[in-house]
């Protein structure tokens, strides 16, 4: 049988259930089919998994998946697990599930994680012998990192006996292999124009809110100083693309030697107001200095990235931040724990021509932390300007409007709604219309991007 694997999208969302639930079937009789009959993979979850690039799909040659394989990162210490691994039982015995399983292990190991672990059955074929073929021994369950699992569990009436956790080690990665690097997107929670400087910058106030969900940057050090992407941009030169330009920039600052090849996987909006260019580059930077063994602190980081774009500090400093200045002057910030639907209208909407906006409102009152902190300040002082001239983007905000407070973010057009619960986010998310894109994401105080630097740390 011929199939691929790639990345799932959510518009899969529900196949993947559907193959999860045909799975299942295979354990009638087992003395834990009632509890696997009783208990199903949570829609939400899924979705936020395969939002955040941790579930693949083996699809086969009419691009209908048959199987799939879900990354759990709640782990900690160093590991991933293997929250779900199921094929159709039709496709069952034809390399699939070993596929998956292959690609979800060198996918951890190029994101720095030390071994991938899970839960399964001691005496199902297609279970932890599968799995012992393919690098997995059994571990002390009593392990602190499986007390989560366990609980889950005893909650969902599973027999602990017949549980056995397992663990495969992921070798250290060497000097010249490809890693994964995250480059999350960011939301401007407010934005305000306070003035406008001699030189034609604007003064600003803003609130980053960083996101568990965004981009994914590939790299690999090459040792002759070529500064390569492997995939073309439609509309953005290799010379003026930001990941080049940051490379070579931390390239010329230090006077190194090496090259990299970058490979970018988007998933953050082009032209959306998310930072997702900035982001990248951000990434850029921050990798390349570990990779390249420069050793620069993060104050000359955030000034290269500063060189590049008001908002690449803030995503090199990698915290959720209170913003001054043209973005530049950045003050750490405590947000309360918030999810997010974030919409994108499909519609480009030119920074340069918003600031030149005639009705651009430029002198407002400077807002403070607690003015943010007690929601006196919600607004974007583009919001106006783009809902007059981008009829996409307005009719996002009104469909958004229908659940809440809906926001545009940075200067659009994408737009977004704040919820306490992740639920929330998905039934929104759930009813988006056709001619909008909706994604799920969850704020984070410290960038995916930190959190990978350092399993990259630990890892060799």
């Amino acid at each position: 049988m011929t199939f691929s694997i790639e990345r799932a999208n959510p518009a899969q969302a529900d196949a993947l259930c559907a193959i999860e639930r045909a799975a299942v079937q295979m354990f009638r009789g087992h003395p834990a089919w009632a509890s696997y009959a009783a208990v199903s993979i949570p829609p939400e979850l899924l979705q936020r998994a395969i939002g955040c690039g941790l579930v693949w799909v083996a699809l086969d040659a009419a691009a209908v998946p048959v199987g799939f394989v879900w990354l759990d990162t709640d782990l900690g210490s160093g590991g991933i697990g293997i929250a779900e691994l199921d094929v159709l039982p039709q496709h069952g015995r034809r390399g699939i599930g070993a596929a998956l399983l292959e690609h979800a292990c060198e996918w951890a190991r190029a994101a720095g994680y030390r071994r991938v672990d899970l839960g399964t059955l001691a005496d199902v074929p297609w279970n932890a012998p599968f799995y012992a073929q393919h690098g997995f021994a059994v571990v002390d369950k009593n392990e602190p990192m499986f007390a989560f699992a366990r609980q889950r569990d005893r909650e969902n009436g599973f027999p602990d006996h017949l549980r056995v956790f397992m663990s495969r080690p992921l070798l250290p990665l060497s000097r010249g292999e490809w890693r994964v690097w995250p480059a999350p997107a960011k939301l401007n929670l407010f934005l305000r124009i306070t003035g406008r400087r001699p030189d034609g910058y604007h003064e600003l106030q803003t609130v980053f809110r960083l996101l568990d969900w965004g981009d994914e940057i590939r790299l690999r050090v090459r040792d002759d100083g070529a500064i390569r992407r492997t995939r073309e941009v439609p509309g953005v030169p290799e010379a003026t693309d930001l990941v080049v330009r940051a490379a070579r920039l931390l390239q010329a600052h230090a006077g190194v030697a090496a090259g990299a090849e970058i490979e970018v996987e988007k998933r953050i909006p082009m032209g959306g107001g998310l930072g997702g260019g900035s982001s990248d580059a951000a990434t850029v930077l921050v990798a390349l200095n570990w990779l390249w063994r420069l050793d620069l602190d993060v104050d000359v980081l955030a000034e290269l990235g500063r060189q590049l774009g008001a908002d690449v500090p803030v995503f090199v400093r990698g915290r959720s931040a209170w913003a001054e200045g043209i973005g530049e002057k950045l003050t750490p910030i405590s947000l309360p724990r918030r999810h997010y639907v974030v919409l994108d209208p499909h519609e480009a909407v030119p920074t340069a021509a918003l600031f030149q906006a005639a009705e651009l409102t430029r002198n407002a009152p400077r807002a403070t932390i607690s003015s943010f902190a007690s929601g006196e300040t919600k607004e974007n002082a583009f919001a106006p300007v783009v809902r007059a001239r981008h009829p996409r983007v307005a009719a996002a905000l009104d469909w958004l409007g229908r659940f809440g407070e809906a926001r545009l973010s940075g200067s659009g057009g994408c737009v977004f709604l704040e919820a306490k619960s992740f639920d929330r986010v998905v039934a929104v998310a759930a009813q988006c219309p056709t001619a909008f894109t909706a994604w799920m994401a969850s704020g984070v105080e410290v960038s995916p991007l930190q959190d990978a630097l350092s399993r990259h740390r630990g890892m060799n």
